[in-house]
């Protein structure tokens, strides 16, 4: 369990802090114009997508400390909400992320694997996807604000996971 746990708060926190380290460029990034603003988005691929996969793993591990917590204490509904918090970040990803990562990444030349990443979802170019001039700057707030709601939701997780750890080694119970 101890090996659970620790596994728990580890990627709980990667996953908090590359959801932060997003939130926290948002004044900088939103006085940047069109094109800085585009270039800028470019410098996340591969660095950042590599270590999602300590976001997927922290949902799956959190689930499983979840399953493994005796059912009747608060420990384990701590550690329900935790992964709920976790989960709903990952869904905030698929859903509002990702398709904006897809337009950023439209016209880069991307690895055979993160092209597959980022086509996840459909596979489209600018031009296909921007017959507005404003079109970019909606895509970067619903970038932008993904993110914040994300660190709030990782925060949220990382929080619940900790609490449900020390009321679990308080009574070895839950």
């Amino acid at each position: 369990m101890l090996y659970l746990q620790v596994a728990a708060v580890l990627l709980t926190a990667l996953a908090m802090a590359l959801a932060v380290a997003h939130a926290l460029e948002y004044p900088g990034k939103m006085r940047l114009n069109r094109e800085n603003y585009l270039v800028t988005q470019t410098i996340y691929y591969p660095g950042f997508t590599i270590g999602g996969i300590g976001e997927a793993l922290a949902v799956v591990v959190t689930l499983a400390l979840t399953l493994f917590l005796p059912h009747d204490g608060p420990a384990f509904w701590w550690s329900a909400m935790g992964f709920l918090c976790l989960a709903s970040m990952h869904a905030i990803f698929w859903f509002v992320t990702q398709p904006v990562n897809r337009y950023w990444t439209a016209n880069l030349k991307l690895s055979s694997a993160a092209q597959h990443f980022f086509q996840a979802g459909g596979n489209q170019t600018r031009s296909q996807v921007e017959p507005r001039a404003d079109e970019w700057q909606r895509r970067r707030s619903t970038w932008e604000y993904s993110h914040i709601i994300r660190a709030v939701f990782a925060a949220l997780g990382l929080l619940c996971i900790t609490v449900a750890i020390i009321l679990y080694g308080q009574t070895g119970v839950g």
